[in-house]
């Protein structure tokens, strides 16, 4: 008897190929007569070039960096919707997302919901509209890194050069004061066992790092706005 194994295609396994993208990627494309958009989940741990245990939910970088460039490159997809629940994970696989995010011509808009934290606020900041549900919190706190560190000046140097990559990142794509900001990132007495702040969702557009406190009606409402004022920038394509 013969065995059935999972690169079988989209169609004989009973999934279309929308519904095999959202399970694989969590991810799907949506066309209405509004437009057509895109949805892509950042749920979980940013993988980096290390692999996580498998009961470790996470996003891996190298399946959303071609996505996202794949989006952009799409004459039939007209905005991005990011929905964040992260609790961060891999620097420079984060900043590497966020960058290409905050790269894109396309309108973009991203969701808070539950949590955004660590390296989740620069891939929250980075679309062109962000919103954070009431409920949701982000945590902004200084680098940290596991394994081997070497206790000598160059590593705190190297330290303080990922700090301010991420903050500089952050304060560009936001509307946040780099004092303030810095200021929370730097913070003792709050969290338990580390430096940093917890901000929850009307803090955390209070101080200008998320634009907006909203659901998914609302974060849609924006990415549609956005997307018919792009049309109706662009030049008319017919010819008399």
């Amino acid at each position: 008897m013969e065995e059935r194994t999972s690169s079988a295609p989209a169609e004989q396994s009973g999934q279309t190929a929308d519904q095999q993208q959202l399970v694989e990627l969590g991810s799907a494309t949506v066309k209405t007569a509004r437009g057509t958009i895109h949805t892509l989940t950042i749920a979980g741990q940013i993988e980096g070039h290390q692999l996580l245990p498998e009961t470790t939910k996470s996003t891996k970088y190298e399946h959303v960096m071609p996505l996202l460039a794949s989006i952009e490159e799409s004459d039939e997809v007209d905005g991005l919707l990011i929905l964040l629940n992260t609790m961060g994970g891999d620097i420079e696989a984060g900043l590497g997302i966020a960058e290409l995010i905050a790269g894109m011509r396309k309108p973009t808009v991203s969701l808070v919901l539950g949590g955004g934290h660590s390296i989740g606020v620069p891939l929250a900041v980075a679309a062109k509209v962000s919103f954070i549900a009431p409920t949701a919190a982000m945590t902004v706190h200084p680098v940290r890194l596991n394994g081997l560190v070497i206790g000598a000046p160059q590593t705190f140097h190297y330290f303080q050069r990922i700090q301010e990559r991420i903050t500089r990142f952050v304060v560009e794509n936001s509307r946040v004061d780099e004092a303030d900001f810095t200021a929370r990132m730097m913070k003792t007495g709050e969290l338990a066992a580390d430096m940093g702040s917890v901000l929850y969702g009307e803090e955390a557009v209070k101080i200008g790092l998320i634009d907006r406190i909203g659901g998914l009606a609302d974060a849609l409402d924006s990415l549609h706005q956005m997307i018919q004022a792009r049309q109706d920038e662009s030049p008319a394509t017919e010819k008399e």
